[in-house]
C-alpha cells in the first residue's frame, strides 16, 4: 500500500475525482506542453455525465487556458475499458497539428493512472509491506502493537507532522463551516444548515445534544466541500464530512488531546488504505459504498480505538461501518456534491459512533471480516449499473425538477 499521504489530501472541493484529479491532470500536461497553442480536453463517462455540476471544466480550464485556448468536448455515453473516469488530452501547435495526446484517469481521491497497471500516475512507492486487515491485526496482536504503531513503523515518525497538517484542516474546515451562512453554489439554491443545526443542538441535552452537535459538523465540512473550500480527502471529497466531524466531536466534547486524535486519524488511514488497494473509493466505479462507505468505516475504527477498543473490537467497528452501506449508489442530483451527499456525510458519521459502541460492548469476535466485506464491496460494485454510479442518470437524480 502507498502512503497515508496520498490518501488524506488537503485540497478544494466538491470532487475528489472529478475536480481534484482532473486539474492535477491539467498540471502535468500544461507543464510538459509549454509552448502548445490549442488544448482539447476529452471528458469521458461519469466525468462527462456530472462534470459540469462538480465543475470538472472550470479545474481543468483553471490550468490549462493559463497556457492556450482549451476546449472541453463531453461524451457521457462513452466508458473507457479501465475506469468510468476518462480523460484524453490533447495539444496542438499553431498550425492546428497535434503536439501529443495524453489518455488519463481519475481513479479517486484525486490519484491519477494511465491504465498500464500503476496505481497512480507518480507511481510512488509502496511502504506498507501488508495489504490486508487480517494480515495487519496478527502483526498488532503478536507484537502487542496498535494499528497506529503499524502505520508509523511503515511511515517512520515523519507521518505525524503530516497528520497535525490534516487534523488542522479538518478542524479549520468545521469552524468555517459553522460560521458560514446563506446558499450553496447551484442550480438546486441549497441553503446551508450546519450553523443552524448547531445551535439548535446547543438547545438539546445529552445524547439529543450529542447527535445534533455530530450533525452540526458534518454539515459544516460537506458544505464547506460543496462551495469549493478546504478540506481533507477522507478518503474522498463527497464523503470529507465524516471523519471529521466525529474527530471534532470527540476533541471538543470528550477531550481527547492532539495526539490520541492523530494515532486515530492514522488507524482511519490505514483502514481507508486497505480499501483503497483491494477494491476502489471511486463512487464512479462502485459507488456511494466506496465513498461514504469507507468514510463510515474509518471513522468507526478511530473512534473505536479513541475508547480504548482492542485491534479486534477495532476491526470489527470498521467491518459494520462498512457493511451497512454495502451496495449504496451513487446518484447525486444534478451532478452536485450537495443531495443526497451532505446529509449521506451526517447520518455516516453518527453510524460510526454506533459502530464503535456496538463493537467495544463485544469481545471483538464476529463472522464476516473487514477484508470479506471489502471484497464484498468491489463484486457489488462491479454489480451495479453505470447508471448509479455518479452519472446522474438514475436513482435519485432521475428526472429531478426544481418542483420535486
Amino acid at each position: 500500500m502507498k502512503s497515508l499521504r496520498e490518501l488524506y489530501r488537503i485540497g478544494r472541493g466538491p470532487s475528489s475525482s472529478h475536480t481534484m484529479g482532473p486539474q492535477k491532470a491539467a498540471k502535468i500536461f500544461a507543464a510538459r506542453n509549454p509552448h502548445a497553442k490549442y488544448f482539447t480536453v476529452t471528458l469521458y463517462g461519469s466525468l462527462a455525465a456530472t462534470g459540469k455540476g462538480h465543475m470538472t471544466d472550470v479545474a481543468i480550464k483553471d490550468i490549462l487556458t493559463s497556457v492556450a485556448t482549451t476546449e472541453i468536448i463531453w461524451k457521457p455515453d462513452i466508458f473507457l475499458t479501465f475506469h468510468p473516469n476518462g480523460m484524453k488530452f490533447q495539444a496542438y501547435d499553431i498550425d492546428r497539428q497535434s503536439v501529443e495526446e495524453w489518455t488519463v484517469y481519475s481513479i479517486g481521491g484525486g490519484a491519477l493512472s494511465e491504465g498500464k497497471g500503476t496505481y497512480d500516475y507518480f507511481n510512488t512507492e509502496e511502504i506498507y509491506q501488508l495489504n490486508t486487515m487480517k494480515d495487519i491485526q496478527k502483526w498488532c496482536e503478536h507484537k502487542g502493537c496498535d494499528y497506529w504503531e503499524y502505520v508509523e513503523e511503515c511511515e517512520g515518525k515523519e507521518i505525524w507532522s503530516f497528520l497535525m497538517d490534516v487534523w488542522s484542516t479538518m478542524q479549520d474546515s468545521v469552524k468555517r463551516g459553522l460560521n458560514h451562512e446563506g446558499r450553496l453554489p447551484g442550480p438546486l439554491n441549497l441553503q446551508r444548515k450546519a450553523s443552524a443545526y448547531y445551535v439548535k443542538a446547543n438547545g438539546y441535552k445529552s445524547e439529543l445534544q450529542n447527535r445534533g452537535l455530530i450533525y452540526a459538523y458534518a454539515l459544516a465540512v460537506s458544505e464547506e466541500n460543496a462551495s469549493g473550500g478546504n478540506i481533507v480527502t477522507a478518503p474522498t471529497c463527497g464523503a470529507c464530512g465524516v471523519v471529521p466531524s466525529l474527530l471534532y466531536f470527540l476533541s471538543t466534547n470528550h477531550g481527547f488531546s492532539d495526539t490520541k486524535i492523530l494515532h486515530a486519524l492514522a488507524t482511519a488511514g490505514l483502514f481507508g488504505n486497505v480499501v483503497k488497494k483491494n477494491a476502489s473509493i471511486s463512487g464512479a466505479e462502485v459507488g456511494c459504498q466506496g465513498e461514504i462507505g469507507v468514510a463510515c468505516a474509518m471513522a468507526s475504527a478511530a473512534s473505536c480505538q479513541l475508547f480504548g477498543g482492542s485491534p479486534a473490537q477495532i476491526e470489527y467497528a470498521a467491518e459494520m461501518g462498512l457493511e451497512h452501506h454495502l451496495g449504496m449508489t451513487c446518484d447525486p442530483v444534478c451532478g452536485l456534491v450537495q443531495i443526497p451527499c451532505i446529509e449521506r456525510n451526517a447520518f455516516a458519521a453518527c453510524r460510526a459512533l454506533d459502530a464503535q459502541l456496538y463493537a467495544n460492548f463485544s469481545d471483538g469476535k464476529h463472522r464476516v471480516s473487514f477484508d470479506r466485506v471489502v471484497n464484498v464491496m468491489k463484486q457489488t460494485g462491479h454489480d451495479i449499473p453505470s447508471l448509479y454510479k455518479e452519472t446522474s442518470a438514475g436513482g435519485l437524480a432521475k428526472g429531478y425538477t426544481q418542483n420535486d
